[in-house]
């Protein structure tokens, strides 16, 4: 019992998760740099919520008055991180198994803008494959989630979103964890026009979307799974 115990306690201490800091154009940029971070690291669990667009609420985030300047074109990491003094040995419970997505909103002001209403666009995303979820990948790679940069997007200032969804509670509407963190970034060297098939959040995920109630313990490696969301934009 005392193993059982001890066990469960690891389990909850590593569960949550946060999107920390920044990877771009060869510089990791410091914890909370650009990101409007929490210091709590619990979900958002009501898809309806305006939280659900860049954190807050139950989980009130710190302002940033940095915007990190990222090249249109190239790859930026997400860096992942159980609280803001974490290591990457400790990411997110494996327990917490689900896809990873991320998204850009094109803005006038990366530092005032909420990220309320609609205008994002889903630039990547994975989700289940041959029994590999989105996020125990991140997790495998020491909480690094790998996300490319459109070259055809038009130079200005965006947010980035990142989310890490967990299903293992998903069986029922209102239980999965949504984790996500906007960055505030300014592009350039890019080319093109926005994308006009964008998604509002909140609004985006249906209350009762099949990548959101999902029993995943029923699944086989060879099920196939629905990512929440749009097609990821692609040049």
């Amino acid at each position: 019992m005392k193993a059982f115990t001890l066990l469960a306690a690891a389990s909850a201490a590593s569960a949550h998760t946060i999107f920390v800091q920044l990877e771009a154009d060869g510089t990791t940029y410091p914890v909370s740099h650009g990101i409007r971070t929490p210091t709590y690291d619990g979900p958002i669990t009501d898809v309806t919520s305006d939280d659900v667009a860049c954190n807050g609420g139950p989980n009130p985030t710190t302002p940033s008055s940095e915007v990190i300047t990222v090249s249109a074109g190239t790859t930026v990491k997400a860096v992942w991180r159980h609280t803001l003094d974490s290591g990457p040995e400790d990411v997110m419970d494996a327990s917490h198994k689900g896809p990873t997505m991320a998204y850009l909103k094109k803005v006038d002001d990366a530092v005032t803008d909420s990220g309320i209403g609609d205008g994002w666009f889903k630039i990547q995303e994975d989700g289940y494959s041959n029994g590999q979820w989105g996020t125990s990948t991140v997790i495998e790679n020491s909480g690094l989630h790998t996300i490319d940069i459109p070259a055809c997007i038009p130079e200005g200032q965006y947010l980035l979103r990142a989310e890490m969804i967990a299903l293992h509670s998903a069986g029922s509407p209102g239980g999965a964890q949504l984790y996500m963190e906007c960055a505030q970034l300014n592009i350039v060297g890019g080319s093109g026009s926005v994308p006009t098939d964008t998604v509002s959040f909140p609004g985006a995920y249906p209350a009762d979307d099949p990548g959101i109630v999902v029993d995943i313990y029923s699944m086989s490696p060879s099920d196939s799974y629905s990512v929440p969301g749009p097609d990821a934009f692609s040049c």
